[in-house]
């Protein structure tokens, strides 16, 4: 599947963003078995906001982080589909709500390229936009399906799956993947044991 760079940049966005969330965080990474919210306060946004380099980023508020932590529930129900009947009115109202206002832009030292958001839009509404028009053009070539959550128990991470096949099962397969496969490994060496 070919992305475009500035498609392909947005899809980490909210990827990462939803990895913030408290329900993301594996269990066994929890300290006392609370959740962690990776968004919890405004400094935690700007480190977000910066990581990622979006631009028009002035000063924040808590108004602000509340609705990015809004946007990043609203991002979370379009992964948990893959029925696209479902999956289009969410990506559709979230971007109503966010004023989309295409606009070629050529700023940071990056080429020509399409924002959807208007120029002085909050950062959630940048955020909903530019992302929510990456999903969207993910549901439109009938690639819902590489939206995912990483299948470790203990881990459910999103990501999307630019595999070939759509094949990919963990957010990573150094740490997820690797893991299970070793677990399945000493299982079967246990069991021949024994």
């Amino acid at each position: 599947m070919l992305i475009p760079h500035d498609t392909r940049i947005a899809l980490d966005t909210v990827v990462d963003l939803l990895n913030t969330a408290p329900e993301s965080e594996p269990p066994g990474r929890q300290p006392e078995g609370e959740p962690i919210d990776g968004l919890a306060d405004i400094a935690a946004l700007y480190d977000f906001a910066q990581r990622h380099r979006i631009s028009g980023v002035g000063e924040l508020h808590e108004k602000d982080l509340r609705a990015v932590q809004d946007v990043r529930t609203r991002f979370a129900a379009i992964f948990a589909t893959d029925d696209t009947q479902i999956a289009a009115p969410l990506v559709n109202a979230l971007i109503a709500a966010a004023g989309t206002t295409p606009q070629l832009s050529d700023h940071d030292g990056y080429d020509w390229h399409v924002h959807y958001f208007a120029p002085d839009a909050s950062i959630a509404d940048h955020l909903a936009a530019d992302c929510g028009m990456a999903l969207a053009f993910i549901v439109v070539a009938g690639e819902q399906e590489r939206l995912r959550r990483c299948e470790a128990p203990d881990c459910r991470h999103a990501f999307v799956d630019l595999s070939r096949n759509r094949s990919r099962r963990y957010c990573s397969s150094r740490t997820c993947g690797n893991r299970l496969h070793v677990a399945a490994y000493r299982a079967r060496r246990k069991e021949a044991a024994g």
